[in-house]
């Protein structure tokens, strides 16, 4: 699924793993709202707003949900973060099993730095996304800001077995392992996301001071 913003996005989350990665963090954070789907970079084909009422338990309203979720993230991207969270607030109490909803109010939650509130909304996606790297990343970027690199780590593990091709996790995983110390699984780390973004100059001087070499 393509936003307007996910190039820029992507480009800032790359200079918050190098700040991580220093220790300069003051725990700003991405604003990327992706895909829910594991690895394939494509969006979960929804089903039709028929059959979503049909299937909703009582008290909730998943198709009123979407709409509120949908106009929550215009409201994130032109910057008015206050009403933004006041309608991805109705989507998740109209649809309590709304997993995106839950991580795109976690990512805003995590750009205002508001870490604690983004790591529940993250988890809660987690719990209704099983194996999906999007949550755990957002988690563990979350983890990090708040100096909990330990647990950083282990969202981290968990979600480079969900998206080994993801070059973002393994640049992240190498800035949790190196604030841990193990130079090891560091630089195991930039150098899986080096072969898979040869030209990133981030996972390169990771790297070189965890002592890898760089090809």
């Amino acid at each position: 699924m393509a936003f307007p913003l996910r190039e820029t996005i992507l480009r800032r989350g790359l200079a918050l793993v190098a700040l991580l990665a220093t220790g300069l963090c003051n725990a700003a954070c991405s604003f990327d709202i992706g895909s829910l789907t594991p690895g394939s970079g494509k969006e979960t084909p929804q089903p039709s707003a028929a059959a979503v009422v049909e299937a909703s338990p009582a008290g909730t309203n998943p198709r009123e949900a979407q709409i509120h979720a949908a106009r929550a993230q215009t409201l994130a991207q032109a910057g008015k973060t206050g009403e933004a969270l006041a309608e991805f607030n109705v989507a998740v109490d109209l649809d309590p099993h709304n997993a995106r909803a839950f991580y795109q109010r976690g990512l805003l939650y995590q750009s205002e730095k508001q870490h604690e509130l983004a790591i529940t909304d993250f988890t809660s996606a987690n719990g209704l996304t099983p194996q999906q790297a999007d949550p755990l990343l957002g988690r563990a970027t979350s983890y990090l800001a708040l100096g909990k690199a330990r647990e950083a780590a282990m969202d981290l593990d968990e979600a480079v077995q969900a998206s080994p091709q993801n070059g973002q996790l393994w640049l992240t995983r190498g800035a949790a392992y190196e604030k841990l110390g193990d130079k090891d699984k560091a630089a195991e780390s930039y150098s899986r996301a080096l072969l898979l973004r040869p030209k990133d100059e981030t996972a390169r001087s990771g790297l070189v001071r965890v002592g890898g070499r760089a090809g």
